[in-house]
């Protein structure tokens, strides 16, 4: 860059340092040029000629290839901002913008045909010379498509997951029909249990009771098998086994043919229980046969469903709670424990989706402070998806009789590993609150809840709830796929509660070898039936 005074001293020239062109030049009036008035001049110019300097550099250096002088590069440059016009680049991204924004809120037309690939319709676009708002048009429409085929998809991935999860795997079933099989043509298979020596050790409170309620033989084994295995006194358990009639053939054949001693089991069927007979249990018979019931839980889940208005994670959930195994009597027997077992004091009771993995006997030294059920709350604890349960998750709050009656934010606990003193419990009103509210559920036609066996024992059981470290008992190993292995190692009881049991194909293979290890793979039934084999 140069500054050149005319031999006249009444102009100043600046110019580019290589002579092509002139950046400034400056008259100077003859009449009122004053040496403070040049003085004033150079010194303004002293000012700007440093940021003149730096921004014709950098045009040039980013321009070079496109600009044929520096005065170039900063009229391509500035020249249109100057002149409130946009370049080329700038123009197409708002026009884009603007036809994104038209197309966003624009009516699909109902007989548009759309390609099936991203490449077929650029091969179209090529074709058909589309415009740029056609082209547009056809990308969401294709968009929504797929979204939808993705949605529907997954609704009946779920659908095919609940079918799995309520139906009997063949080796299961393969398994029952041997082992009732055999209980008709063995003797083995049909001598007394206990023996009649060991008798008065089912009413010993000196002994750790346990209760499992359960038509599954393979679960059933996988229960006891752990928790005498996982016990420092083996010999002090008592595990008492109660099935349906249909089952108690081969549940009585499974233990009759496996001991599990030093422990004592008892095998006994729903009908050999002179209470149940005698009281008749007409709330769970309704329960039973209520047309709307059976409908709830085995009819069709999709029909009726309203799939637009829900998403798939709460489509799951409903499903989930969809299980028949909640409108039967098994499942209700929890809370006839006191009745079944009149001279026991205090038991643990145990879903048949658990693996006991330490031993259990310091639950019969805890001190429940005169409540009734120790359990583990589930609104509170690191995972979030699985101890985050209140009331609110179990109950229409929009009933009257629920709202009234309950507290939103109060907090659940979890039915599968539960201390009960049922010394404390048969001095309440449990079990007559538990059908009370069974009943009015029935009469709201199930719009109270629709959850099944947990909703009615958490408001038969307020204010009788002792909480037990959660250490006892951890949850959601059959639908939480993000269970840390770590935290499972450390449970003293894992409870696969949801649809992945680890029985199941849909079971979670990193969290089955947890059961698996305790199924005894050496019985020659289990072998025959192929057992957990794909």
């Amino acid at each position: 860059m140069q500054l050149s005074f005319s031999p006249s001293m009444r102009s100043l020239t600046i110019s580019s340092s290589n002579g092509f062109a002139d950046l400034m030049k400056i008259k100077i009036a003859a009449r009122h040029f004053s040496y403070r008035t040049l003085f004033h001049a150079i010194l303004i110019l002293a000012f700007l000629l440093p940021f003149v300097f730096i921004l014709t550099a950098v045009v040039t250096l980013e321009s070079v290839p496109n600009c044929s002088s520096s005065l170039g590069c900063l009229g391509r440059r500035w020249g249109p901002s100057f002149l409130g016009r946009a370049d080329a680049s700038e123009r197409l991204v708002r026009d884009l913008y603007m036809i994104l924004n038209d197309v966003n809120t624009a009516a699909i037309p109902n007989d548009l045909e759309l390609p099936d690939s991203f490449s077929q319709l650029v091969l179209e676009m090529k074709n058909n010379q589309y415009d740029a708002r056609t082209f547009a048009l056809m990308l969401r429409a294709m968009m929504e498509k797929f979204e939808r085929e993705i949605r529907e998809s997954k609704f009946a991935e779920l659908m095919n997951k609940h079918f799995a999860a309520t139906s009997i795997p063949k080796g299961i079933h393969c398994l029952s029909l041997r082992l009732t099989d055999e209980y008709s043509s063995n003797v083995h298979a049909r001598v007394q249990l206990p023996s009649p020596e060991l008798l008065p050790l089912l009413s010993d409170n000196s002994y750790h009771h346990f209760i499992l309620s359960t038509d599954n033989v393979l679960a059933a084994s996988v229960v006891v098998a752990s928790a005498v295995q996982s016990s420092l006194k083996p010999e002090k358990i008592v595990f008492h086994v109660i099935t349906d009639k249909k089952t108690y053939s081969a549940m009585h054949s499974w233990f009759a043919l496996n001991p599990v001693s030093p422990a004592i089991i008892e095998v006994k069927g729903i009908h050999q229980f002179d209470w149940l007979m005698k009281e008749n249990i007409p709330v769970l018979e309704a329960v039973e046969n209520n047309k709307g019931v059976r409908t709830y839980y085995h009819g069709n889940h999709i029909a009726g469903a309203k799939l637009d208005d829900t998403t798939p994670r709460m489509f799951a959930s409903k499903l989930q709670w969809k299980s028949p195994k909640y409108i039967s009597l098994l499942n209700h027997l929890r809370i006839y424990i006191p009745e079944l077992f009149p001279n026991l004091e205090k038991v643990v009771f145990l879903d048949d989706d658990v693996v006991i993995q330490r031993d259990l006997s310091p639950l019969w030294e805890l001190d429940l402070g005169g409540k009734v059920n120790g359990a583990v709350e589930t609104c509170r604890g690191e995972d979030d998806w699985v101890m985050s349960k209140h009331f609110k998750n179990y109950f229409n709050f929009s009933n009257p009789l629920i709202a009234k009656h309950l507290d939103p934010d109060e907090c659940a606990w979890a039915y599968g590993m539960n201390i009960f003193d049922l010394r404390a419990w048969r001095k309440t009103d449990i079990r007559e609150t538990y059908e009370y509210w069974l009943k009015e559920n029935l009469k709201s036609n199930m719009t109270m809840w629709k959850l099944g066996t947990l909703p009615p024992a958490l408001i038969a059981f307020r204010g009788h709830l002792h909480p037990i470290d959660p250490s006892w008992h951890m949850l959601g190993l059959g639908y939480q796929i993000k269970t840390d292995v770590e935290s499972v190692k450390k449970a003293a009881v894992i409870h696969y509660n949801g649809q992945s049991k680890p029985w199941l194909q849909i079971g979670f293979d990193h969290l089955r070898p947890f059961w698996s290890k305790y199924v005894n793979h050496s019985n020659d039934f289990v072998r025959s039936c192929r057992i957990l084999e794909s």
